[in-house]
């Protein structure tokens, strides 16, 4: 510390700040503070220590590097302050250690302790730093500026099963191996690698020339890890899946980037792992559409924003109108009349199946009833398809029975659709269903039969009355001057075992007279497809019954 006069000069010096400068108190006496410690040779430091000594400013606080008289020099912290009577009182702090130990912490808080990478934190701080910095340097011209960024994100397959079954100190050995050879891999375009935690790597692209660069990094990667690892007695294999974005750094941002390559990552995962995956726009639109229509769907059954559509089912020797299949579309808001294919799948992933299969059942024998009341001598099934988690998620039995009940419907006018999956191996519950349906006396159908299980002998013991065949066998028939005489023979042999067996036939997917009358010829009973009619509405319907 230092007492100063109202000139800045030292009026006074303890032996403390002696010792930080390297010299005595008595040859600092006299001396100006200014120039002893630097204040001056900055203009804005130099204007805010002059407005202290003249009263215009109480305070000043600033860090500085302070030489000193042997040519050395310290990181000092500096205050200078009015003390109530006239000299001021200086104070200089050494924070040179301070500011060391600041930046060992940083550098602990900011490395992966096992690796030695850089840790999530700092390859995030990085990411953002690149992401705002890129088109700037570009801008400038600065050399090997491309205004681009890439990102490899990297998740090692079959770590997991290292750890459990050799334990964490042999995975940690692993880690710090893999570590080691993405380094050579990123060493020669001064790439930036780190390690987010678990089995999971990242490299950063800075200056990215393309996705050429890119995927050639995450190929260089993949066949680094080709070789096995020797690790503490145990030679060990791993793989990765990487997922690569690359694009233009002006308006992307960390968080973004990251999300894109989480994403893509999970693509590689999908496709079959140990591979690197491109992110994809159309892809990801896709997957994004996905999530907006999953959120959406247990609303979109209260706000009433599904209809119904019916496919005819016709007889193939008669012509004559036997049933329809009920197919349900939902009119979104956004993304306008949207098919089953883009969101049955959802409905029975997040369980909204049960709650819109009931609706469907519904609302179909509501119909169905409609029809039978205005043409009672036309009597017309509805055909009414029930995924496998309704099955085990709700009570069918008891929503069909109220529905029945509700509606007015005979049970003999409803068929309930199962695909070969929800049917074959049946038991307990689904089975008690099946067989409590059938004592009720709705039909049990076999939707897409032949794709899968195909077993008619499972199926001769279960309460089933019709098959319903894959469209693929259809195709078969498409045209007679290049038949498949395979598909025919096959469809052949079906229909009659089905009916040795008492169940009827409907074909899917027919789309001509040609086909038809072949089916007709081989004794398919009922035959479905554009041939006949697209799915219309319920108003079509009941014009075909007039």
């Amino acid at each position: 510390m230092a007492l100063l006069g109202p000139d800045g000069t030292v009026l006074a010096a303890n032996a403390a700040l002696a010792t930080l400068l390297r010299t005595s108190p008595e040859r600092m006496t006299s001396v100006g503070a200014g120039p002893l410690l630097g204040l001056t040779g900055d203009s804005h430091t130099g204007a805010a220590f002059h407005d202290v000594l003249t009263g215009r400013r109480d305070r000043l606080r600033c860090t500085r590097r302070i030489a000193r008289p042997d040519g050395s020099s310290l990181r000092a912290e500096i205050t200078l302050a009015h003390t109530g009577s006239r000299p001021l009182l200086l104070t200089v702090e050494d924070v040179g250690e301070r500011d060391t130990l600041r930046e060992q912490l940083r550098h602990l808080r900011m490395h992966d302790p096992v690796t030695r990478l850089p840790n999530r934190a700092l390859f995030f701080e990085r990411l953002a730093a690149a992401c705002e910095d890129a088109p700037r340097r570009r801008h400038r011209g600065a050399a090997g500026a491309t205004g681009r960024i890439g990102l490899c994100y990297l998740d090692l397959d079959g770590f997991k099963a290292v750890n459990d079954t050799l334990g964490h100190h042999v995975g940690d050995e692993l880690l710090t191996a893999v570590a080691a050879r993405l380094l050579v891999c990123a060493r020669p375009g001064g790439h930036l690698v780190a390690r987010l935690g678990g089995d999971e790597f990242a490299l950063l692209l800075r200056d990215s020339t393309g996705t050429g660069q890119a995927t050639a990094l995450a190929a260089a990667v993949l066949a680094a890890l080709q070789h096995p690892f020797d690790i503490a007695g145990h030679r060990l294999a791993v793989s990765a899946s990487i997922g690569v974005v690359e694009r233009e750094a002006a308006g992307a941002s960390a968080t973004g980037l990251m999300q894109a390559a989480d994403t893509t990552l999970y693509w590689a995962k999908t496709d079959g792992k140990a591979r690197w995956t491109l992110f994809d726009p159309e892809r990801n639109e896709h997957r994004m559409t996905r999530q907006a229509l999953s959120r959406t769907l247990r609303q979109a059954v209260v706000r009433g924003e599904f209809v119904l559509e019916y496919q005819p089912l016709v007889a193939l020797d008669t012509g004559e109108l036997r049933g329809v299949e009920a197919l349900v579309r939902w009119e979104h808001p956004h993304f306008g009349r949207l098919a089953p294919n883009r969101f049955i799948g959802l409905a029975e992933e997040d369980g909204s199946i049960v709650q819109l299969g009931r609706w469907v059942l519904a609302e179909s024998c509501r119909q169905a009833r409609s029809w039978q009341q205005a043409y009672p001598a036309t009597p017309l099934v509805v055909s009414v398809n029930v995924a496998v988690r309704q099955m085990w998620d709700s009570d069918l039995v008891a929503d069909v029975g109220a529905i029945l009940r509700e509606t007015g419907l005979p049970a003999r006018l409803l068929q309930l659709e199962l695909t070969e999956s929800a049917v074959m191996g049946s038991a307990g519950r689904p089975l008690q269903a099946l067989h409590a349906l059938h004592e009720m006396g709705v039909r049990i159908a076999i939707d897409d039969f032949g794709t899968g299980y195909s077993n008619l002998a499972y199926m001769s013991r279960l309460p089933v009355s019709a098959l319903k065949l894959d469209g693929s066998f259809v195709q078969g028939f498409r045209s007679a001057e290049h038949p498949n005489p395979a598909d025919e023979t096959i469809v052949e042999a079906l229909v009659d075992l089905a009916h040795r067996l008492g169940l009827t036939v409907t074909a899917e997917c027919v789309e001509n007279a040609e086909q038809a009358e072949r089916l007709r010829r081989i004794g398919c009973d009922t035959g479905q497809g554009w041939h006949y009619s697209r799915p219309v509405p319920a108003a079509a319907i009941s014009e075909l019954l007039r």
